[in-house]
């Protein structure tokens, strides 16, 4: 095949190949988006939209990253675009002035978060004074601490002990934690190994499934954003069509994270589900209209909060880091949030 990239686009239209020769389209190249996520089935959906394709017009170059703050100071030195995190980080880039910003809601935890008791301790009273599993400057730390004041206990009346989740199943079966906060795979596994170990509260009662607190969210840099708005807004779009793909074809795509992160299939179904119905797993996968509706770009209500619940969201996790000294003062959401590659994809009548 002749490749005519060099022509200017008049000359091929002018016919600048002989009567006999057939014209060749030239196609523009992919533009390349550097993403990164950590194991974990709810961040997964970008493999899909790789696999399939779903968006021609991006190269998604994904990596594995275990560490989520190594993925910041990545995005803050240009050497990635995107992330996929938890979502209680825009504070405390916004803090820290970390040019990254939080652009979509898309997995509110919907019961694979877990505050598990070990043997002995009833009552979040039975607390005070012990020590708790959690991750220090991470969504478990203000979980346990809201539970903890929900249960007539000050959120500093107990030590925080700071551990990764293997880490901290190990802390709770040694007896070394009273208590912890924990996700699946990882709760189930100190359920089944401590006898006497018991659920105190999960993502799925009341007032965590309406605050959304515990999610996970889509961020990116600040130079992609301002630099490359119309790739930022693409690259959004290939994230919810890996969500609808899921959700159109279910066992398809739970093979292909499974295959990409490493893990069994039976460990993502009981994170995300069977059956793309975002009801059968431990987190609620948003889709495009939903996560508009949380950020209050698109009308109506996300299915658990409220229109613009993301509002209510900064302000509880920018009070708590407060209160835990992760960060200074209050900070104004569009300090850590950019809703311009959400409201741009609305402008193009996009559906998700």
């Amino acid at each position: 095949m002749k490749y005519l990239s060099l022509l200017p686009a008049a000359a091929l239209l002018l016919g600048s190949c002989s009567k006999n020769e057939e014209a060749v389209e030239v196609s523009s190249p992919k533009e390349t988006v550097n993403i990164s996520l950590f194991s974990w089935p709810g961040y997964a959906f970008w493999f899909v939209a790789k696999e399939k394709n779903l968006v021609p017009e991006l190269d998604l170059n994904i990596v594995i990253i275990e560490d989520p703050y190594e993925s910041f100071a990545q995005m803050a030195a240009g050497k990635l675009d995107v992330t996929s995190s938890t979502v209680e980080y825009g504070p405390i880039a916004a803090d820290q002035g970390v040019p990254v910003k939080l652009v979509a809601f898309t997995n509110p935890s919907y019961g694979t978060d877990k505050i598990i008791l070990g043997p002995g301790i009833e009552s979040a009273a039975d607390l005070k004074g012990k020590e708790v599993a959690v991750l220090e400057g991470g969504l478990t730390q203000i979980y346990m601490g809201i539970w903890l004041e929900n249960n007539g206990v000050k959120f500093d009346e107990v030590k925080y002990t700071n551990v990764i989740m293997d880490d901290a199943v190990a802390a709770m079966v040694s007896g070394s934690v009273a208590a912890g906060e924990f996700w699946e795979p990882f709760g189930g596994k100190v359920l089944e190994t401590l006898p006497g170990s018991k659920v105190a509260a999960t993502s799925k009662d009341p007032y965590f499934k309406k605050t959304a607190l515990l999610a996970d969210g889509m961020y990116m840099s600040g130079s992609f954003l301002e630099e490359r708005p119309e790739v930022a807004k693409l690259t959004m779009k290939a994230y919810f069509e890996g969500v609808k793909y899921w959700k159109e074809h279910p066992e398809e795509a739970n093979e292909i994270m499974a295959k990409a992160l490493g893990f069994p299939v039976e460990d993502v179904v009981t994170v995300i589900g069977a059956d793309g119905s975002s009801t059968d797993g431990g987190i609620y996968p948003f889709n495009w209209t939903e996560s508009g509706q949380f950020m209050g770009v698109l009308d109506g209500d996300p299915p658990f909060g409220s229109n613009n619940e993301i509002t209510r969201h900064w302000e509880l996790t920018n009070e708590w880091w407060i209160k835990f000294d992760q960060v200074k003062k209050e900070h104004p959401m569009e300090s850590g949030v950019d809703l311009a590659p959400m409201k741009a994809l609305k402008a193009d009548g996009y559906g998700g």
